[in-house]
């Protein structure tokens, strides 16, 4: 085994995807309430027409009495606030949560007031309670959710206990039981919960991945920028090289052909100075490991690592890379340079140092079969509760310099710098995964934790480069 130089720490790149991505409002789960009057408002025509049809059919077809004026007019309300949203509001208008809530929350309460007319629970349209709560659990957040399934369920309990007789034909009156009332009740109730909260987890879950993987795009995109920028340096310092060369030549000719003494052969002298010095600028620029060829050669793997390590460090902290090399399992493989694969261990090991206490351990090893990258710290490790969920976009766990014991963060929050946003793994996940490989974190037995990259030999050793997602 060899242990790499044990490198000093320095301040974060301006390259690290470490950094707090500014996620758009259409992309954060605090935001996820904005969705369009449009949508809401075809709902409610839907709910309009088959409130309609049921009373129609009921008081008409069946002949079953019901207090028709006060149904009417409740279901004439709701057509007719959604007739002046229409006019008063484009299509597209988004609502906020607030305006959202209290558009879902008088569906709410319509529909209370036409089942007090209709028999209540009794009614088997009462499970139409689960619809609005619904909605309003995949659109708006935590807060607006609980109150439109607290208002729901205070109107089923009401109408439970207060509402007029089921329309029924006459003479044959309709009652059920208290004891099957109270299942009725108490089957709305749990469905109603359940439903609410299945449907707000399962949305709030879908909008951090998008916000993650917008994150994660992102950062890719400026190391696209940042290629093409090496790109763009390259081919100028090749066409300004032709020019330079002729003012340098001229410039020497001037020289010899003026006297020493001459105020113009000073400015010729200094003239081909100057040129000289543009030749070497852009000398520099040109070099391979600048330009956009760097980021697609090929290393062996300790080399790639102590090039990662150079750049994600953190104060106070000291990395080591050891190469365990074994000779029945071949040489050292060489691996291509792609940004996913450089950003994607480098957020590995800059989240390490990150937690570290004093140190942080890279290990390296192949076999014929993979190749496996370990990266150890001797920080608090990973909360167990939450341990399997790592990996997954806003899921944090550790105490440190951009995070705190939490299990989900807000990104607003995060982004004005007051907790970490539990970005960075997400983002290391799925750029490894972009290179064919895999991602694991664990906790070490006697404290810290290990995060394993493996990868299946040729994914990022073989003769052809990884696949142009990784490498952009």
């Amino acid at each position: 085994m060899n242990e790499r130089p044990v490198l000093e720490q320095s301040p974060k790149p301006r390259g690290s995807l470490r950094l707090r991505p500014q996620l758009s409002a259409g992309l954060s789960p605090t935001a996820r309430g904005r969705v369009r009057l449009r949508t809401l408002s075809n709902l409610r025509w839907m709910a309009v027409a088959g409130q309609s049809a049921a009373l129609f059919i009921v008081y008409f077809a069946l002949g079953y009495p019901l207090p028709l004026f006060p149904c009417v007019m409740a279901v004439g309300t709701s057509a007719a606030i959604n007739l002046g949203l229409a006019i008063r509001y484009p299509s597209a208008h988004r609502l906020t949560n607030g305006e959202a809530t209290a558009y879902l929350a008088y569906d709410v309460m319509q529909l209370a007031a036409l089942l007090y007319f209709t028999g209540g629970i009794n009614n088997p349209f009462a499970l139409m309670f689960i619809a609005p709560v619904v909605i309003g659990a995949s659109t708006l957040n935590f807060g607006n959710t609980l109150f439109l399934a607290a208002l729901a369920l205070a109107s089923i309990s009401i109408i439970a206990v207060a509402h007029q007789p089921l329309p029924w034909a006459p003479g044959e009156p309709f009652t059920l039981p208290p004891l099957y009332q109270a299942g009725i009740w108490a089957s709305l109730v749990i469905g109603i919960g359940f439903s609410s909260i299945y449907a707000w987890r399962i949305a709030s879950e879908a909008a951090r991945m998008s916000a993650g993987l917008a994150a994660t795009q992102l950062a890719l995109s400026r190391e696209h920028r940042m290629a093409s920028i090496g790109a763009l340096a390259t081919a100028a310092a090749h066409e300004l090289g032709t020019p330079l060369g002729t003012i340098a030549v001229v410039a020497r000719e001037l020289e010899r052909a003026l006297p020493p003494s001459s105020p113009e052969a000073d400015d010729a002298r200094l003239l081909r100075a100057q040129a000289e010095r543009c030749r070497g600028i852009l000398t520099r620029l040109a070099q391979p490991e600048e330009s956009v060829v760097g980021a697609v050669e090929r290393l062996p793997l300790g080399a790639l690592l102590d090039d990662i390590v150079t750049e994600y460090q953190a104060d106070e902290v000291r990395i080591a890379v050891n190469i365990s090399q074994h000779p029945a399992n071949g040489p050292e493989p060489k691996v291509w340079r792609a940004p996913a694969l450089l950003h994607g261990l480098g957020n590995v090991i800059a989240n390490a140092a990150d937690f570290a206490r004093s140190k942080v351990r890279v290990h390296a090893e192949w076999s014929t079969r993979e190749i496996q990258v370990c990266v150890e710290d001797d920080g608090p490790g990973f909360a167990p509760e939450i341990l399997e969920r790592i990996g997954e976009p806003y899921v944090t766990s550790r105490p440190g310099n951009y995070a705190v014991a939490d299990t989900e963060l807000e990104p607003a929050a995060a982004v004005a710098g007051a907790q970490g946003m539990g970005l960075g793994f997400f983002i290391a996940k799925t750029l490894v995964e972009q290179t064919r490989g895999s991602l694991t974190a664990t906790n070490i037995e006697n404290g810290g934790a290990r995060v394993t990259a493996r990868w299946p030999r040729g994914a990022i050793d073989g003769e052809i480069a990884p696949s142009p997602a990784a490498i952009l």
